[in-house]
């Protein structure tokens, strides 16, 4: 029996595509929002956290 077989079998499970589709945009949208909000200071620290050495 094949895997999709199993998935066929289960009672709801075509929600789980949908809430993991919602969840991946929800977290894209609030990630880019946050990036092009957070401070330019901030940003060029993280930017720049590979070449310290400390």
């Amino acid at each position: 029996m094949k895997f999709i077989n199993y998935l066929q079998s289960i009672t709801g499970v075509s929600i789980y595509p949908l809430a993991s589709l919602c969840i991946f945009t929800i977290f894209f949208v609030v990630a880019a929002f946050w990036a092009f909000k957070a401070d330019k200071g901030m940003i060029d620290h993280i930017r720049n956290i590979p070449l310290d050495d400390r």
